[in-house]
């Protein structure tokens, strides 16, 4: 718990400082319009970080979340009839595209980073054949509640967010987050321990998928459709989830300094906006962010010969 302290105190001084150039942020509704905006980094980053502390990454949930809104729109029409269908679509696919990359990843050994990046690359082909630069159709009313409409003043994006906090720290407090801990600090240790380790990692990258899924969801009525909705998502979910503290190579770190850490970048986001700082600069920042903390979290982590410090590209 002390390791997580860092997070909470560096979001705790950003919330400060946009309450004092913005004091509207001090209000619920100014508030509650932050953690809008925030939720579907923070359900990402939740996924994502299942993915890095068993020792993998996930490359391919930026071009999952476009894939999904696009899909969506196409398929929807505005017919809000086919809301709940295709939000039940939108689920299975993110949990098959996770399961392709489990699966690939630890029956084939091919290394995540590569598996990912190559899932990566085929929905991004795919969306631009399917759309030919201009995604077709439109979102209901019914579907676009779910991004940016409200039960009374709270955002149904804040209920989800919510629901999903709750479910990911259930889940890592039963055996599944024990064992995929275990999985990623010491995956020989843990196989002869009993763990089922291609079922553990398959199970991460399923999660990181339906993560990417509802993700997709909140943005599609937050930001609309567009097939840029997702570009550079990927790489906010592991900023998020390294500067939560999360190390690395697996093994070390909490959900919830995760999660912390997606509200951190958005903060930060909000307070570069607040002073005029061109949102160009955005990339630089989370480049910066990731080199140090990667660095910090190297350095606190004694070595030893059997215990991996760097990033794990294969199972």
């Amino acid at each position: 718990m002390r390791r997580n302290l860092p997070i909470f105190g560096v979001l705790t001084v950003l919330l400060v400082a946009i309450a004092v150039a913005n004091p509207y942020f001090l209000e619920p509704q100014g508030f509650l319009a932050f953690v809008k905006r925030a939720a579907p980094l923070a359900i990402l980053a939740a996924g994502q970080y299942f993915v890095i502390v068993s020792g993998e990454f996930d490359l391919s949930v930026g071009s999952l979340v476009t894939a999904e809104v696009v899909i969506a729109a196409r398929l929807v029409d505005g017919d809000p009839g086919a809301t709940w269908p295709v939000i039940a679509l939108l689920l299975a696919f993110g949990a098959l595209v996770g399961a392709v990359n489990g699966l690939v990843t630890t029956l084939l050994r091919v290394p995540s980073f590569i598996v990912t990046l190559g899932m990566l690359l085929i929905l991004s082909g795919a969306v631009s054949l399917w759309t030919d630069g201009s995604p077709r159709g439109a979102l209901s009313e019914q579907f676009r509640q779910f991004g940016r409409g409200s039960l009374g003043p709270v955002p149904w994006s804040a209920l989800v967010l919510g629901a999903v906090v709750a479910f990911v720290v259930w889940l890592m407090r039963a055996d599944f987050g024990r064992t995929l801990v275990a999985t990623g600090d010491n995956q020989t240790a843990a196989a002869l321990s009993g763990v089922r380790i291609h079922r553990v990692k398959t199970i991460a990258f399923v999660l990181s998928g339906l993560s990417a899924a509802i993700c997709a969801i909140l943005l599609g009525g937050f930001a609309g459709v567009s097939a840029q909705v997702g570009q550079g998502l990927e790489f906010q979910a592991i900023t998020a989830v390294v500067l939560g503290g999360v190390v690395l190579g697996g093994g070390r770190g909490s959900v919830v300094a995760a999660i912390a850490g997606a509200f951190t970048l958005q903060a930060l986001f909000t307070l570069l906006n607040l002073h005029g700082i061109s949102g160009a600069l955005e990339f630089t920042v989370q480049g910066l962010i990731l080199i140090v903390a990667v660095a910090l979290g190297t350095l606190q982590i004694p070595w030893h010969p059997r215990r991996r410090t760097t990033p794990a590209l294969a199972s």
